[in-house]
């Protein structure tokens, strides 16, 4: 047996022999749409994950993980997707800050923050979008400056979009620094506490009628001057290196998710006679043959930005293709006031992810540009 089939099969023992008792009944809940379900069952889990050393498994050892190789980490994400385990609240400090700080923060950043991470003691949010920049992060207006004394630094602006702020405790900034910069000049990435003075969560009610994303507003809040990673100006570098973390190998996990639910909607289709309409038939089988292709590119190392156009589409797709199967109920709430099945809460916040990690029209602007090298787009 190799290495990665043993480290598999640990995985998938492992999940067996503690996905029971009160964990047991948290097999399936969270993750796109449904953040809110049992989250504090889930946080519960995810730190009993930390004390058995199944958090942050690709980190090096040195960091906390299991210095897990890109095979390994496969495995770990497609067997605790195929277990049904419960979506992971701590993903955003796990999978985006945690490796940013590994690539570019200081020792004492180190030390500070990945400890509380790898125990899921600290939960961490992504501040980049906002109301007039949207996907286009060279545009942010949040501002961060130096007190006087040059211990701190204040930050005034707001961000949007942004995924569990209400739940965590620290959001990475990407701020304006330097006045006068536009564009990718003068910003940097700072790590802001959201439990002080200065910062408002304000939680947005979605299409789902759940809250998972945030308004965030700073008003003069603070943070230690020490919390900049890379140097104050760098943050453009730094911001990008952590979209190509929160791209990267944990999609292979969501992908098994996304064969569960179209495996789910085929069965649907048999049990409620729409599979007889060819059309649907037909519908089917594309979204079969694309899954396929999608996991073909995942493991060959797919530039991220393809990869994220792929499944944004694909999976908007299938929650269109639910409601075709479902017919009319899908017009109907399954309960008061607003009470939704999954296909119907799919559809809905399918529709979010052509838009969030990065909008189609941006992503379609990096892959023309940096991978395929044609002229930049003219901008104003």
């Amino acid at each position: 047996m190799s290495s990665v089939e043993e480290f598999r099969a640990e995985i998938r023992a492992w999940l067996a022999d503690h996905l029971v008792g009160e964990f047991a009944e948290l097999r399936g809940r969270g993750g796109p749409g449904r953040e809110h379900e049992a989250f504090e069952g889930r946080l519960a889990w995810e730190r009993h994950m930390a004390a058995h050393g199944w958090t942050c498994v690709g980190w090096p050892v040195e960091h906390g993980g299991r210095g897990a190789s890109l095979e390994e980490q496969i495995a770990f994400h497609e067997e605790y997707a195929l277990a049904d385990a419960p979506a992971r609240v701590n993903h955003i400090g796990e999978q985006l800050l945690g490796p940013t700080l590994i690539a570019f923060g200081t020792e004492e950043q180190k030390k500070r923050f990945l400890p509380p991470i790898v125990a899921v003691e600290e939960l961490w949010c992504q501040g980049y979008s906002e109301p007039d920049a949207g996907s286009d992060l060279a545009n942010v207006r949040t501002r961060g400056a130096l007190s006087p004394d040059g211990s701190q630094w204040v930050v005034d602006g707001q961000k949007i979009w942004t995924s569990l702020a209400h739940e965590a405790q620290w959001c990475f900034v990407v701020a304006r620094t330097e006045p006068g910069s536009r564009l990718h000049a003068g910003l940097s990435y700072l790590l802001v506490p959201l439990d002080r003075p200065g910062v408002e969560v304000r939680p947005i009610v979605q299409l789902t009628g759940t809250s998972e994303f945030n308004e965030v507003f700073f008003d003069g809040a603070r943070t230690d001057a020490s919390h900049v990673v890379g140097e104050p100006g760098d943050g453009w570098r730094i911001a990008m290196a952590t979209l190509g973390f929160e791209r990267g190998v944990s999609t292979l996990g969501q992908q098994v998710g996304f064969r569960r639910e179209w495996d789910a909607l085929a069965e649907l289709a048999r049990k409620n006679g729409a599979i007889a309409d060819p059309l649907i038939r037909d519908r089917l089988v594309r979204a079969w043959i694309d899954l396929e292709a999608m996991a073909a590119s995942a493991r060959r190392g797919v530039d991220p930005s393809v990869g994220k156009l792929h499944w944004a589409a694909w999976h908007r797709g299938l929650g269109e293709l639910a409601m075709d199967v479902c017919g009319a109920a899908s017009t109907v709430a399954a309960g008061e006031p607003y009470e939704l099945d999954d296909w119907q809460r799919l559809f809905l916040f399918s529709r979010a992810d052509t838009i969030y990690a990065g909008s189609d029209e941006i992503q379609k602007n990096i892959v023309a540009e940096r991978v395929l090298g044609l002229p930049k787009e003219a901008r104003v």
